[in-house]
């Protein structure tokens, strides 16, 4: 997922063969729940697209209305029962009952939809960074705990076999630079054209950044900007509020250390 290129609604309304405002107000009934950016602009991936096709089906063919529709799309995935091979959300899910949540409050506590967390849980996909952020804090976890990173790794990653983070951000592939459990966690961090955090989030602890390639705007605590360069380097503290986007045109490679591990 985390190499997918997400469809725009008009991309996506195209593929299912309907008008975007046909998408939008599929939106506003529960039918859909594409992830957004901070600009509020709707990022669909492959499986929204899928599920798109499925109800402008249903109502077509089947000639179904939004309630029926509604109850033909649970029956065939029906998210209580239905078991999920992706690890990211199986690991979110079973903390969340752990904690004794419903999906509907731990949502409202991230201020996120119930749908997006439920598509989250069961496929692994589908919310911003920051979003992945928070949600392990209000879990009582970390992002890399959430990886697996926490297991047992020799002293050297050899080049070209870093283990891949299963991420549910599109644009973003995180590599592992130094497993098992550390005083630092140590990543390489690529981001495709346009790959933001879509949003500040902060954590203890203090962190290095430098830029390989490309160009990273970071900004601390909605006001302090950053240009950042390949070459360039910056080191704060985790509690900061900070958000993060891809500025150049193309690809940007990061070398991140966080210390003590606590994203």
């Amino acid at each position: 997922m985390s190499d997918e290129i997400p469809f725009r609604v008009a991309d996506a309304a195209r593929a299912a063969g309907v008008s975007p405002s046909t998408l939008r107000l599929w939106e506003a009934q529960g039918l859909l729940a594409p992830a957004r950016r901070a600009s509020g602009q709707r990022l669909y991936s492959s499986a929204d697209v899928a599920r798109a096709c499925r109800i402008a089906w249903l109502r077509r063919e089947a000639g179904l209305n939004p309630a029926a529709i509604r109850v033909a799309l649970a029956e065939a995935e029906p998210e209580t029962t239905a078991p999920t091979a992706e690890p990211l959300g199986a690991r979110l899910r079973a903390l969340r009952v752990a904690r004794g949540e419903r999906l509907e409050q731990t949502a409202s506590a991230l201020g996120i939809s119930a749908s997006a967390l439920s598509t989250l849980e069961r496929t692994g996909a589908g919310v911003s960074f920051k979003t992945l952020a928070d949600l392990a804090r209000h879990l009582g976890t970390t992002v890399s705990a959430l990886s697996g990173q926490d297991q047992p790794g020799g002293a050297v990653v050899r080049a070209g076999s870093a283990r891949i983070w299963p991420m549910p951000v599109p644009g973003l592939r995180v590599e592992v630079l130094a497993e098992g459990r550390r005083q630092m966690d140590c990543h390489r961090f690529v981001l495709a054209p346009g790959a933001a955090s879509e949003g500040g989030y902060g954590h203890e602890g203090e962190e290095f950044i430098h830029v390989l390639t490309g160009r990273l705007r970071l900004t601390l605590d909605g006001v302090e900007c950053h240009d950042l360069g390949a070459g360039d380097s910056v080191y704060f503290e985790s509690r900061r509020s900070h958000a993060w986007v891809n500025a150049a045109d193309g690809e940007t490679v990061l070398i991140w250390v966080n210390t003590p591990p606590t994203f």
